[in-house]
């Protein structure tokens, strides 16, 4: 009888093989994507001001901690937001836009009507809630917003302007940056 109790102790207090934990969210080591497995190649808390507003966590096929090397090739990409504090649909929409606008201004034209897709995809977000990006080369970026899937915007420029709101030159914090890439 000890025994069990002590393996029952250890079983529901263990943190689960093959995961990483940051501000209390733990993300799997690996992610699905177009049928090829990705592993997770960090994860950042994107604070605004003093609020923690969520964790994520960017999947690619090997880790890579370079934003170039990322934005350069053409293979699956991945990335989990989980949301520490509520979030109004229109700031979420005002972070793109400005995101596209600092990490990817000579684009900005062209995938204003992509972004809006996006935008519309969008919903008020609460603490617990959830929304995945998932790119497949040929397919394009599928999103889904607590675990439901909204659509898929076609094309590799959007994904990299997309990724690039993250990981691009102008990210929404130095240290969020460099947790995703491995930092």
């Amino acid at each position: 009888m000890r025994k069990f109790l002590v393996f029952a102790f250890l079983f529901l207090f263990a943190s689960p093989a093959g995961a990483a934990t940051l501000e209390g969210v733990t993300m799997p080591d690996t992610m699905q994507v177009g049928g090829k497995s990705l592993v997770l190649n960090g994860m950042g808390v994107r604070k605004k001001f003093v609020v923690k507003v969520y964790v994520a966590g960017l999947y690619l096929p090997s880790k890579m901690n370079s934003s170039e090397k990322v934005l350069a090739g053409d293979t699956e990409r991945g990335l989990d937001m989980h949301f520490l504090h509520d979030v109004e649909k229109a700031k979420m929409c005002k972070a793109w836009y400005d995101g596209l606008k600092n990490n990817s201004p000579a684009k900005e034209a062209a995938l204003k009507a992509q972004f809006d897709t996006l935008c519309s995809y969008m919903s008020d977000m609460a603490e617990g809630d959830k929304m995945t990006f998932t790119y497949v080369p040929g397919q394009g970026t599928t999103v889904s917003v607590r675990g439901k899937e909204k659509g898929t915007i076609a094309g590799k420029d959007f994904a990299d302007a997309m990724f690039s709101c993250w990981i691009g030159p102008n990210p929404p914090g130095a240290d969020f940056k460099q947790g995703l890439l491995g930092g």
